[in-house]
């Protein structure tokens, strides 16, 4: 199809910025309507023993979808039902327990009133998010959340588009509503996350990420600093561990000390390395967050750590790279 002679970046960007002005404008004119029926509807699904079954058609079904998965994450049990497929058998998946949310603009569509004396029989409890309080679907609702609009964004006022964007802000807004009311925390969010980087931040504990056992790079303490730098190259951490006889770290040896043995020394082929090691280096247990790691190495300008047991005795190590490749950074 070829574009409208009226087709410009200027007549372009002229829409675009009437597009977003109108779909700002629905979703601030929510916030006035709002009443004591939302903190209802938050009361019902907060108190319901069931799941939230979230059901609509269309372009609100596509809504419904993404509120069933934000209520998920969010610590409300919620899945999504497509409304003609709920007439064809999936309706046995909602029981008395459960709250049902039933998103159309219109409040009208067939295919959610074919359903709706059904769930009624079923004794689960209906919320409507419909831009029409005069609508079936919101007289016969337990709770009504008006989502009405002005007009829509389409400049023919037909394609769903402030509409949708004012029922999604609802949806969220009854989201993070029941979030507040449950206590939910950033560890929660976590444990529905895992993939994210949140939860790989709240989640991954030092002893995931930390090297251990022969892959730690380790001299004793009246090994030679050429023992040390051979040890150090094998391990690939950018330092040597000095341990004593009692398993208890007595320093480390780094690139660092490296080249501040050479600045000071000079030929350090017969030092002592006791002489030229870093005494007391930080250390982390293996319990702590590896998120924990990261915030000492960035707060001391190190990147290197140990990992120590409660009594003091090496457990592993990690650098800076280890954090990165988990993700953790």
């Amino acid at each position: 199809m070829p574009a409208s002679p009226a087709f410009s970046s200027s007549n372009c960007l002229a829409l675009a910025r009437r597009v977003l002005r109108i779909e700002a404008q629905a979703v601030a004119a929510l916030a006035e309507r709002l009443d004591d029926g939302f903190h209802r509807a938050v009361e019902l699904i907060f108190d319901a023993h069931g799941r939230v079954i979230v059901t609509g058609i269309g372009k609100t079904g596509h809504i419904g979808r993404k509120l069933a998965a934000t209520l998920a994450s969010t610590g409300t049990p919620a899945y999504f039902v497509h409304a003609a497929e709920a007439a064809h058998g999936d309706l046995g998946m909602i029981t008395a327990d459960d709250v049902v949310i039933a998103v159309s603009n219109s409040g009208r569509s067939e295919e959610l009133l074919t359903i709706l004396p059904l769930v009624k029989r079923q004794g689960a409890r209906l919320i409507a998010i419909t831009g029409n309080p005069a609508s079936p679907l919101a007289l016969e609702s337990d709770v009504h959340l008006d989502a009405g609009v002005a007009e829509e964004a389409c400049p023919l006022n037909l394609a769903p588009t402030a509409s949708t964007t004012a029922a999604l802000a609802m949806g969220d807004a009854l989201a993070v509503a029941l979030l507040d009311a449950r206590g939910f925390a950033e560890a929660d969010f976590a444990r529905s996350h895992p993939g994210g980087s949140l939860g790989r931040r709240l989640l991954t504990h030092v002893r995931d990420v930390m090297r251990a056992g022969a892959a730690l790079p380790i001299v004793a303490a009246d090994a030679s600093p050429a023992d040390a730098l051979i040890e150090m190259s094998r391990g690939g951490m950018g330092m040597a561990i000095v341990l004593g006889a009692d398993r208890r770290p007595a320093g480390i040896f780094t690139d660092g000390d490296l080249r501040r043995a050479l600045a000071r020394v000079g030929d350090i082929r017969h030092a002592a390395l006791a002489e030229l090691m870093t005494r007391e280096p930080r250390s982390i247990g293996p319990d702590a967050l590896a998120a924990e790691a990261a915030q000492i190495m960035e707060q001391h300008r190190i990147n290197q750590l140990l990992v120590l047991d409660a009594d003091g005795t090496l457990a592993g190590a990690l650098n800076m790279h280890d954090l990165m490749q988990a993700k953790v950074i």
